[in-house]
């Protein structure tokens, strides 16, 4: 038996579906995985996995996921700063529970720049941060 061939497609009847936003919980002090989070808690988690794994490090992540910077090391601060901004922004809004990321801060030390910055997700607002070193 040949599988049919879809040739029309009634593009008004697929939905969307949303995944759950429940998650393990990462107990970094015990260095364990321990129960669940959701909704506000899994994505505070979520924005700071994705905000500390390198894109295109591991296989085990797509190439959607994480954020460049090892890049940035010996650069000067004047191109980190902007650069980090629109790599935090698209990081953090390939996942489609954010729905922006804005009121960056920015200082910088001797050798590092630190960005604060506002994340909006459809669980409300949460504030981050990332170091990178320079």
């Amino acid at each position: 038996m040949t599988p049919k061939q879809v040739t029309d497609v009634d593009m008004s009847r697929i939905t969307k579906k949303k995944l759950p936003s429940l998650t393990w919980k990462i107990d970094r002090e015990e260095g364990q995985v321990r129960g669940t989070l959701d909704e506000a808690e899994a994505m505070r988690q979520a924005v700071e996995k994705i905000l500390q794994t390198e894109r295109y490090r591991f296989v085990i992540y797509d190439w959607n996921y994480g954020m460049e910077l090892d890049d940035l090391i010996g650069k000067n601060a004047s191109f980190v700063i902007p650069e980090l901004k629109r790599r935090i922004e698209d990081a953090l809004l390939a996942d489609d529970r954010v729905t922006a990321v804005t009121d960056f801060h920015f200082s910088q030390e001797r050798d590092s720049v630190a960005a604060d910055f506002l994340v909006h997700t459809i669980f409300g607002e949460l504030r981050a941060e990332r170091t990178v070193d320079i």
